[in-house]
């Protein structure tokens, strides 16, 4: 085991623990996103049943979760300027206590009976507006938490995280869904309470000093899109993310949307995104050992280039929740990919500019993403399971395309640190 020594960081210095595991803070900003994440989950899971269970329709449950999304999408790079402006821990809290009222009142409708899809709709608007400067700051956070030798680590165990939440969510929440149809959302206003409580606990500023901004927000906000838009591998990644994202996400709505049409139990719908998540988090296990021996344009053209194919596999797998493995395949490469991203940003990007770099980078590739459930519902709606999967297998040939014709595309290349890995 290493021993600990001291690493300088601009204004303070920060003591490198030999294990991101006894970095106390890093820890504790940790723990406290993987509560809420798993709350966040469960309620996931339950918002497209609940309108399914309250409306009876695909449409409108894919109505919720675009106009979730489209919102996540709207405030993002806004976000990302609010990031850099304020202190992210107060940031962070106050999402933690709005999202904390939006379901606590939520409950109460659904416990007394007045339950309602405008209710629904509002709740995951508001969750959509608080979650995404929420992730914006912890993002950020991770380059004032952890010394930058171990911040890929620290981007792969947060990758780790996320997984592990996708693996045990999904099938809670269809759990407690069956037992009744408001405990996944009081489950989630909980967690946001553990989540502030472990912000609380934290010593570090989770920004590093700064003097207030002269510029206006609007300009602010121009310097992070410049950022992305002028540096050669993140406009490649853009090109080829958003329809990526596009289908991965459709094809995981869409599948869980006709499971619920086919009568199978909620307990065994969450085991769809339950297969996802151990793929994902093998991939997160696995990712140093890809990043040592793989590129990351390597792993993009491979990720790609199987895509179609693997997605065409759905569909005579698309009556029963197996129809999640060949999705699962493609997810087992992004833990790694999504680190060399990452924790390239976050050692390069200057503090003061994380936030709008990575809203940026997020609302761009996201971009699609929106349009995925109602996209995607409306296929299952009128053609069933083989209309949803011809979607995000098109929607997967335009990444494909991307990926062999691009000439930014190379340039991806410059995201390798081989001796950082």
């Amino acid at each position: 085991m290493r021993a600990a020594r001291p690493v300088t960081r601009p204004g303070r210095p920060v003591t490198r623990p030999g294990s991101l595991w006894r970095n106390r803070d890093f820890t504790l900003l940790w723990g406290g996103q993987a509560l809420s994440g798993l709350g966040g989950s469960m309620a996931a899971l339950a918002f497209p049943l609940i309108i399914l269970s309250i409306r009876g329709s695909a449409v409108l449950a894919g109505v919720v979760g675009t106009v979730a999304l489209a919102t996540s999408a709207l405030v993002g790079i806004p976000a990302g300027v609010l990031v850099d402006r304020v202190d992210r821990r107060m940031l962070m809290l106050s999402c933690d206590a709005i999202r904390l009222i939006a379901f606590a009142v939520l409950v109460s409708l659904l416990l007394t009976g007045h339950g309602s899809f405008v209710a629904v709709l509002v709740v995951a608007v508001v969750e959509a507006l608080c979650d995404t400067p929420y992730s914006n700051a912890s993002m950020a956070s991770v380059r004032a938490l952890v010394p930058a030798d171990d911040v890929r680590t620290a981007v792969a165990r947060n990758e780790a995280r996320q997984y592990g939440v996708a693996l045990a969510g999904p099938p809670l929440g269809g759990l407690l869904f069956g037992i009744t149809r408001s405990l996944p959302f009081l489950v989630n206003a909980v967690s946001y309470v553990a989540s502030a409580v472990a912000l609380l606990l934290i010593r570090t500023p989770l920004q590093e000093e700064r003097t207030p901004s002269s510029q206006s927000p609007l300009r602010d906000l121009g310097v992070g899109l410049r950022h992305v838009a002028t540096t050669p591998a993140l406009r490649a990644t853009v090109m080829v993310a958003a329809p990526l994202n596009f289908a991965l996400n459709g094809v995981i709505f869409g599948i869980v949307v006709v499971l619920r049409d086919r009568g199978v139990a909620a307990g065994l719908i969450g085991t769809v995104e339950t297969i996802i998540g151990i793929c994902g988090l093998l991939g997160a296990i696995l990712a140093p050992v890809l990043m040592a021996r793989v590129s990351a344009l390597t792993l993009l053209r491979v990720i790609c280039l199987l895509g179609v194919p693997l997605l065409l596999l759905v569909r005579p797998l698309a009556a029963t929740p197996l129809a999640a493995l060949p999705v699962g395949l493609l997810v087992l490469m992004g833990p790694a990919l999504n680190s060399i991203l990452f924790g390239h940003l976050a050692k390069t990007v200057p503090d003061a500019l994380q936030g709008r770099v990575l809203s940026a980078l997020m609302v761009a590739t996201m971009s699609m993403t929106a349009l995925a459930p109602i996209v995607i519902g409306t296929l299952v709606h009128h053609f069933g399971a083989t209309g949803m999967v011809v979607g995000v297998a098109s929607a997967m040939a335009v990444s494909v395309v991307v990926v062999l014709l691009s000439v930014g595309i190379r340039e991806f290349g410059t995201l390798e640190e081989p001796s950082a890995v």
